[in-house]
C-alpha cells in the first residue's frame, strides 16, 4: 500500500510564488510508486483549495497520482479549519473522509516556516515533515535565532534590530543609530521571511531609510547586518537528533557589480550566478562548514531538514554564521536538492528519508507521556 503525502503549498505569505514553484519539483520527484500525492494550495488571501484546484496553480503537467475530497455538509460534526475565510469550526459529518499518513507542508515564510500551520499538524496529531513549532518559530525569527546562535557560541557578523513602530515614531534616532553600529554598507531585512523578499542593499542614508520602509512593510520587526566582502557559502542538514550536512554549496556571482543575490537574480533565471556544488573551498574549510551547519541545525532544537547559510570574509578568512531556514526553496534553482546531489544523493531519495524522519519523529513523540 502506497503511503499517501499531503503536500501543502502557497499560503499567505511573500514567497507564495516559491512554495508554489517548490511543491511542482516536490512532486514531480516524489516516487510515484511508494507515495499516492494529495495536492492542498492554500491561496495567497488563506484560502485552502481542493486537490483539484490546487493542481490548477501549476504552469505545467504535473506527475503523480492525485484524490480529491468530495461530500454533502452536515452540521453535526465539525473540526478546526485553517482557512481564512471560515475564521472557526467547519461541518464535516457525511464527508467522505480523507485520512493522510503524513504532511509534507512546502510553505515558506509566514503562515508555513515560522511554526504556525506546524502548531496545527500538532494538535491534528499528523506526523509532518520539517522542523517542530519551536524550531520553525525560532528559525524564522532572525532576532531570536541569532540570540540561540551566540549562545551557541557560533559567530556571526555585526547586526541591530528594532520594531517597526519605532521606526515610525522616531526615524531619525533610528538612523544615526544604526550608522554608528554598523555604518555602510548594510544589509536591511524584516526578520521574519526569506527568499531575499524585503531585502535591499543600503548605501548611505537616503537608501537606509528607503530600505527599512521596504522591510517594514513585510514585518513588525527589521533587522540590519553589516555588509561585509565576503563570499556566501551555504550547507543542507537532514535529521532528526543526528543530523548530517552536505557538502557546501556556492552561489558563483558572473557581473560583479550585481553581487547582491536579491529574489530577482535567485529566481528569474538572468544567468548572472551559478550555484557551484561543492563550493571551492579546501577540505579542511568544508568540515568545519559542516560540522557548523549541524550544530547551528542543534542549537534551534532542528528536524527533518534546514539549509544554513554562512558568509566567509574575504579580508581574514573568518567563517561567520549568517542564518538558518528551516523550510528552505526546493525548486529546480534550489540550493537544497543541488547540494544533496552534489553529495551524492538525488531529490527522490531525499525526499523518501524525509518522510521517513517525519514518521520517526512522529512516533518518538508519541512515547511521551501526555497524563498523570
Amino acid at each position: 500500500m502506497k503511503t499517501r503525502v499531503g503536500i501543502i503549498f502557497g499560503g499567505r505569505s511573500g514567497e507564495h510564488e516559491v512554495s508554489v514553484r517548490s511543491a511542482r519539483t516536490v512532486i514531480k520527484q516524489i516516487d510515484p510508486n511508494k507515495y499516492e500525492v494529495v495536492p492542498i494550495a492554500i491561496s495567497k488571501d488563506g484560502v485552502w483549495l481542493s486537490p483539484a484546484d490546487s493542481l490548477d496553480l501549476f504552469d505545467e503537467p504535473t506527475r503523480g497520482s492525485f484524490i480529491e475530497r468530495s461530500g454533502p455538509p452536515s452540521a453535526t460534526r465539525f473540526c478546526l479549519s485553517g482557512d481564512s475565510q471560515i475564521r472557526g469550526l467547519i461541518s464535516v459529518e457525511g464527508h467522505e473522509m480523507l485520512a493522510l499518513d503524513v504532511i509534507f507542508p512546502v510553505l515558506h515564510g509566514t503562515f508555513g516556516e515560522d511554526g504556525t500551520i506546524q502548531g496545527l499538524f500538532e494538535m491534528a496529531d499528523l506526523p509532518y515533515v520539517g522542523c517542530g513549532v519551536l524550531a520553525s518559530s525560532c528559525g524564522m525569527d532572525k532576532v531570536f535565532m541569532k540570540t540561540l546562535f551566540r549562545d551557541a557560541d557560533l559567530p556571526m557578523c555585526n547586526y541591530v534590530w528594532f520594531l517597526r513602530e519605532e521606526w515610525e515614531s522616531n526615524r531619525e534616532t533610528v538612523l544615526t543609530q544604526v550608522e554608528a553600529k554598523l555604518g555602510f554598507p548594510a544589509f536591511v531585512k524584516p526578520a521574519n521571511l526569506g527568499s531575499s523578499v524585503g531585502v535591499s542593499k543600503a548605501i548611505d542614508t537616503a537608501s537606509l531609510a528607503n530600505a527599512i520602509d521596504i522591510a517594514a512593510r513585510y514585518d513588525r520587526k527589521i533587522i540590519i547586518e553589516e555588509g561585509l566582502e565576503m563570499r556566501e557559502i551555504e550547507c543542507a542538514v537532514i535529521g532528526n537528533d543526528d543530523p548530517e550536512a552536505s557538502l557546501p554549496g556556492e552561489y558563483i556571482i558572473r557581473d560583479e557589480s550585481k553581487k547582491f543575490l536579491d529574489y530577482t537574480e535567485k529566481y528569474s533565471g538572468t544567468g548572472n550566478n551559478e550555484f557551484v556544488v561543492p563550493a571551492p573551498v579546501s577540505d579542511e574549510l568544508s568540515a568545519r562548514i559542516q560540522k557548523m551547519a549541524v550544530k547551528a541545525f542543534k542549537a534551534i532544537d532542528g528536524s527533518g531538514l534546514a539549509r544554513v547559510d554562512f558568509f566567509l570574509r574575504n579580508d581574514n578568512g573568518a567563517l561567520l554564521l549568517n542564518e538558518i531556514n528551516t523550510l528552505p526553496g526546493l525548486t529546480d534553482a534550489s540550493g537544497f536538492p543541488k547540494m544533496w546531489a552534489g553529495s551524492g544523493r538525488s531529490f527522490t531519495e531525499i525526499i523518501d528519508r524525509l518522510i521517513d524522519l517525519a514518521i520517526e519523529r512522529h512516533k518518538d513523540k508519541q512515547r511521551n507521556q501526555t497524563q498523570r
